[in-house]
């Protein structure tokens, strides 16, 4: 699950430098950001409340 949180993340934040390069930018910082909630590191959306690893 880890593996595929963090191939999420990478292609979001891919897109998310993509499109502020062309000149997107609100779009941009938003896919930036739910890439860094989605990721398997740090906070993750997808752990539960009491989940501690």
């Amino acid at each position: 699950m880890n593996f595929l949180l963090w191939i999420a993340a990478v292609v979001l934040a891919i897109w998310g430098v993509v499109a502020l390069l062309h000149g997107s930018i609100l779009m941009g910082l938003v896919l930036l950001v739910v890439a860094c909630l989605v990721g398997p590191g740090g906070y993750s959306v997808f752990r539960g409340r009491g989940a501690r690893v």
